[in-house]
């Protein structure tokens, strides 16, 4: 049996059997067997908006806020939580303790230095795991720290070795990956490994990298190291969430992201952005493991917080997500959403705006809106109306309320049957202003 959108149009297929499919075809172009070293399908998120987001301009997070968004990241379902590392401040060292008590289904994570006084720092505040990092770039190992390969490679395998010795799960990343020596890393990469490291990092700390550099790259880690790889995205030259998705198709396992995508600079790979692409991806894996109707309410939460608003065309929750306006297109979505719409808003818990109010309008959103307000009004009424909506939208964008406004003192003039001239009496949208009062 055919089922109806929220806008009262038919889903189904209403038994033609040639009727095109109803759900989004995500491309013709996707690959026909998948690849056998791709995670798309089978990905882990790292959600570093305790970490990484405390180092946005705008980032203070006390403890309570800190609890806040733990508890709304963790009702999304995110596999782990990243925290700032306890040796930043007293404060923070104690903030790691409150989250890691909470119990919550996320494992949590402190971000620390390769330094065994950090490590000790960050065991006895309870937490799952550590993400241990240092900087094995030319400009890093010259400017940052000063240390050569051989001694990077022994403080990890000796850091490494007592975080283990603990039971407690460790990744090794390196700093700059795409600016460090390739035989670098895999050597150093290879050593970690070989000792029984959870996971390797790549991290584009300065967001240089593109989806080819990126890709190349882990698929030749891949090749060298059993263990699981994490991917940081910067976003600097906006390719993170591209970066983060070829990394998933050439093995990596996990992504780290924050909301709204807030951290260092220009940030990393947007939590919600993320999310989205994976959708259009495997849709049944990310809804299965997430609860994607949480979005918008951590992303509030946030953006509060930093004291910013979320952007206007922000991947699922800005304003203009799921809104449509040129007459075409409103046409086509009308009939079936999947025309111009690859993510399904309801699935997000959002829902879609078809815009009237302008010159760019088309009579079949006009009559929605007839159907919607329950105006017995035919084709020919619709077309007339919306001759007008342009006419007065050429002076300035109407309203929804102008529109309704329009469109109810319409229904009421050809119930009294004097509508054949009263459109010729709205001659600038003020007029409707007169008309409701």
């Amino acid at each position: 049996m055919a089922q109806q959108n929220g806008n009262g149009v038919q889903n189904g297929q209403s038994g033609n059997e040639n009727a095109r499919p109803r759900e989004p075809i995500v491309s013709p172009y996707m690959p026909k067997y998948p690849d056998p070293m791709s995670n798309v399908s089978n990905f882990k998120i790292i959600e570093s908006t305790l970490r990484e987001g405390e180092q946005f301009a705008n980032a203070f997070f006390d403890t309570e806020k800190k609890v806040e968004i733990a508890k709304a990241l963790d009702a999304i379902g995110v596999d782990y939580l990243e925290l700032t590392s306890p040796a930043a401040s007293e404060q923070s060292r104690h903030d790691c303790k409150v989250i890691s008590n909470l119990g919550l289904k996320a494992k949590i994570l402190t971000h620390v230095r390769c330094h065994m006084d950090d490590a000790k720092l960050a065991i006895d505040t309870g937490v799952d795991g550590l993400d241990v990092v240092i900087g094995t770039s030319s400009y890093l190992r010259e400017f940052s720290h000063g240390k050569d390969m051989d001694y990077i490679t022994a403080k990890a395998i000796e850091v490494i070795s007592f975080i283990k010795s603990k039971g407690l799960e460790v990744r090794f990343s390196t700093e700059d990956s795409f600016r460090s020596d390739l035989v670098d890393l895999l050597s150093i990469y290879k050593a970690v490994d070989k000792i029984g490291v959870n996971r390797v990092g790549i991290a584009d700390t300065v967001g240089c990298a593109n989806p080819r550099q990126v890709y190349e790259l882990v698929r030749t880690l891949r090749s060298v190291v059993s263990c699981d790889i994490e991917c940081h995205f910067h976003n600097d030259t906006g390719c993170a969430i591209a970066n983060a998705y070829a990394a998933l198709e050439a093995g990596a396992t996990h992504i780290d992201t924050s909301v709204l995508g807030i951290g260092e600079r220009n940030g990393i790979t947007p939590l919600g952005g993320l999310l989205a692409r994976m959708y259009a991806a495997d849709k049944k894996f990310v809804m299965d493991k997430y609860d994607l109707t949480k979005i918008r309410e951590v992303e509030n939460i946030v953006a509060d917080s930093v004291e910013v608003t979320v952007p206007f065309n922000n991947y699922i929750t800005g304003y203009c997500a799921f809104t449509h306006k040129a007459g075409i297109h409103a046409k086509a979505i009308l009939n079936n959403p999947s025309t111009y719409e690859i993510l399904n808003p309801q699935d997000f818990g959002m829902t879609r705006y078809v815009s009237i109010g302008h010159r760019l309008t088309g009579w079949n959103a006009v009559k929605n809106r007839f159907e919607q307000l329950n105006l017995g009004l035919t084709d020919e009424d619709a077309k007339a109306v919306t001759q007008k909506i342009k006419e007065l939208a050429d002076v300035r964008p109407l309203s929804l309320d102008d529109v309704d406004t329009l469109l109810r003192t319409y229904h009421q003039a050809k119930n009294e049957g004097v509508h054949t001239h009263f459109l010729d009496k709205i001659e600038t949208p003020d007029h409707i202003t007169q008309l409701a009062a």
